[in-house]
């Protein structure tokens, strides 16, 4: 598995979301677009994370930024967990994590020293054109939006 770099391309994609609809990253060429990769739903990190991305929504629209949440969850329930917390972006599934992949955010875990695989909090900000211009590894999640909207500028 390859691990993307800043100044990459990022990796085309199309996945089903919320709502029954479907997504393309490459219908969101001219803007810019927040990425963020989340183990699941209404757990209580990506609860969090989730929602400090949609309190910050309008604010990363002004810097024109899209905001698009991915996770192996499936469709339902995205569907569930954004009518819960009220979330106003896109979640997509990845059931196949074949996107995760590609992005190098699925990856060996461990709890309780049992590894196993699961998708590793990442966030990717993407460029007008396409390339990939911050990496967040490893996202911790309180203060992280912030520092998402301070390198977008």
């Amino acid at each position: 598995m390859t691990q993307l770099q800043i100044g990459d391309t990022a990796p085309e994609f199309t996945l089903p979301t919320d709502g029954d609809n479907e997504i393309t990253l490459s219908a969101y060429q001219g803007q810019k677009v927040v990425l963020y990769f989340y183990p699941k739903d209404d757990t209580p990190g990506c609860t969090k994370e989730s929602c400090s991305f949609n309190e910050n929504l309008s604010a990363l629209n002004a810097l024109n930024a899209t905001v698009i949440g991915i996770s192996k969850c499936s469709v339902k329930k995205h569907d569930k967990f954004k009518a819960k917390y009220g979330l106003n972006f896109t979640l997509a599934s990845d059931e196949q994590a074949t996107t995760c992949e590609a992005y190098g955010t699925w990856k060996e875990k461990s709890m309780f020293g049992k590894a196993y695989m699961g998708i590793e909090r990442t966030t990717f900000l993407i460029d007008e054109d396409s390339k990939v211009t911050h990496i967040w590894h490893k996202v911790k999640v309180d203060g992280h939006v912030k520092e998402v909207m301070k390198a977008i500028g």
